[in-house]
């Protein structure tokens, strides 16, 4: 059973800095050479690639209903046996969901340090860090760090309102030099970030003379036995669009399809890039297809490869920004509308409240898969869906799943590895 160093960096609340702090603190260990593997609780995509940077690996998803207690112990196991220290970002505020980040962190014995923006705050500071240490007597809590603290008077406020018992983990003050810029869906995407680097290495000077730059203690991390995987894929060539329109792909789905059998190679629509050759299918994953709509109606070469693809009856998977792009048009929030490829009828609205955010489930002949949606567009299609996911907590319909030909589109991201017989079916272009 490995054991390993552990935090879950949690918060009150979204907002309070948590992927800051989290960043930070990967490459604060990291520069005193130390092996850091970082996950990211939750179904995010845009978290995990600022902390990818940060930590230098791949940022697993860890979610008790997504992806399942067993597979997140796997993971966690995984990580001990090769770091020296793993930091989980907690999602939302500590408590908030069903799972939530709480259940996470007290399932697997890992302890919390709790995040609070101390922001037009003083002794309040310490009811609510009282609050996140008693609510759930059985989470273990490493400790506070005060966040966006204005002095060090205003530390002194604040350390001396904490209540006796509760560790006092350090302050880090208010910075446009670590800040990390949000959007619509939330934090840019890391390659949009100015001076992430920067950023984050600021972050890391700022904790530095924090307790957090210790250590925490070991937590032991039991690991399930595996199970064999049937190379389903076995000889299928898998091309992935990866680029800063279609980049929310988990690392975990990837792992998948190579565990499958399958050959995977990655090609850009914004470069203007055709399909790789000899493609057998094709996976548009999501991303912000609005913000580049101008350059994909514009790289022809991109269009007519998919399209080709499409033509000979060869499996297409488009997931949210993915199926955008297939429809015919796309209109962005302002009213402009930009001609997309055409393959799906219907074209898609962009809005600027959010139109559906929550987990999802798809029922299929090869069992459930679990995934969740968060988006601000709606499409409108004259297409009947095939099937509808639905929400795991109310049974509520869910985002409908599209097939017109070789095309399977839905805007629910699949977390694959919860049902790999069904991702196997869908890049066979079988009916599920």
């Amino acid at each position: 059973m490995p054991a390993c160093p552990a935090l879950l960096v949690g918060a009150p609340a979204s907002g309070q800095g948590k992927t800051t702090i989290t960043a930070g603190l990967a490459l604060l260990h990291r520069r005193r050479g130390r092996r850091v593997r970082v996950f990211k609780a939750g179904p995010d995509f845009l978290d995990p690639m600022i902390l990818a940077r940060a930590s230098g690996a791949p940022v697993r998803s860890l979610d008790l209903w997504m992806v399942g207690e067993r597979d997140c112990r796997r993971l966690l196991a995984d990580a001990a046996a090769q770091a020296d220290l793993i930091l989980i970002e907690g999602v939302m505020g500590l408590f908030d969901g069903t799972p939530s980040s709480a259940d996470l962190a007290a399932t697997f014995g890992v302890p919390v340090a709790a995040v609070i923006s101390a922001k037009s705050m003083a002794q309040t500071f310490g009811a609510i860090a009282l609050g996140l240490a008693h609510y759930r007597p059985a989470l273990a809590l490493h400790g506070v760090l005060a966040n966006h603290v204005a002095s060090p008077r205003h530390a002194r406020l604040l350390q001396d309102g904490m209540p006796a018992g509760l560790r006092w983990l350090g302050h880090v003050a208010p910075s446009d030099e670590l800040a990390l810029p949000a959007r619509h869906l939330g934090l840019h995407q890391a390659a949009e970030i100015d001076r992430l680097d920067e950023r984050i290495a600021r972050a890391a000077d700022a904790l530095a003379d924090t307790a957090l730059a210790e250590l925490p203690a070991p937590v032991r991390f039991d690991s399930p036995p595996g199970d064999p995987q049937p190379a389903l894929l076995d000889g299928v060539h898998v091309a992935i669009a990866r680029d800063a329109a279609f980049s929310f792909i988990y690392p975990a789905n990837v792992d998948l399809l190579a565990r499958l059998g399958a050959r995977v190679t990655f090609f850009s629509p914004l470069a203007n890039e055709a399909l790789p050759a000899g493609a057998d299918a094709l996976y548009l994953p999501g991303g912000y297809p609005e913000l580049h709509a101008a350059t994909l109606a514009a790289s022809a070469i991109s269009a007519a490869s998919v399209r080709a693809h499409a033509a000979a009856g060869k499996p297409v998977v488009a997931e949210c920004g993915g199926m955008l792009y297939l429809l015919d048009a796309l209109t962005d929030a302002d009213g402009a509308s930009t001609p997309m490829l055409g393959l799906l009828p219907g074209r898609a609205t962009l809005h600027r409240r959010l139109a559906a955010l929550g987990m999802q489930a798809l029922d299929t002949r090869y069992g459930v898969l679990t995934g969740h949606a968060f988006h601000y567009s709606r499409v409108t299609t004259p297409l009947a869906p095939e099937r509808h996911a639905v929400h795991p907590q109310t049974g509520a319909t869910g985002e409908p799943v599209f097939r017109s030909g070789s095309i399977v589109a839905t805007y629910m991201h699949g977390y694959w590895p919860s049902n790999p017989a069904l991702s196997a079916a869908l890049f066979h272009g079988r009916s599920f």
